[in-house]
């Protein structure tokens, strides 16, 4: 013990660093986003449990390729039609964008509402398409 004592008496910083690195990475790891799936564990709640996919690019971008059976709304808008989502409460909902950036904050807003089950969409549709997983340019 004496000797662990000398040891972080004569390297301080090495040790104020590596405290510092091991109370970062406790607090990213206790604050990740459990809400979040990719591309697989969509597919899987999209096929066992009905799960809903909800595309908040802008209609532009939605037209050129979405997620099969996907809703679009737009999320400069979303906050307004959530209400349009109420006939789902009951079944698991995906949130997904280009990037997986902006459905973070729809699902917030989802979650506020009172939806239980709403995932975002890891990676957003870049990550849909790098795992060639099928899109398409019909509107549901």
């Amino acid at each position: 013990m004496e000797q662990l004592i000398e040891f972080a008496m004569n390297h301080w910083v090495l040790v104020t660093s590596f405290s510092l690195v091991t109370g970062l990475l406790i607090f990213n790891l206790s604050h990740t986003d459990r809400s979040a799936v990719g591309p697989s564990a969509a597919t899987e709640l999209i096929n066992n449990r009905e799960a809903v996919v909800v595309d908040v690019r802008p209609a532009a971008d939605f037209n050129k390729g979405h997620i099969i059976n996907a809703i679009n709304i737009p999320s400069n808008g979303f906050a307004s039609q959530i209400g349009a989502l109420n006939k789902y409460k009951d079944k698991p909902i995906i949130v997904s964008c280009r990037s997986g950036a902006q459905s973070s904050a729809a699902c917030q807003h989802l979650k506020k509402a009172g939806f239980e089950e709403v995932f975002n969409l890891k990676g957003g549709i870049l990550a849909w398409q790098s795992d060639n997983l099928p899109v398409t340019r019909k509107k549901k």
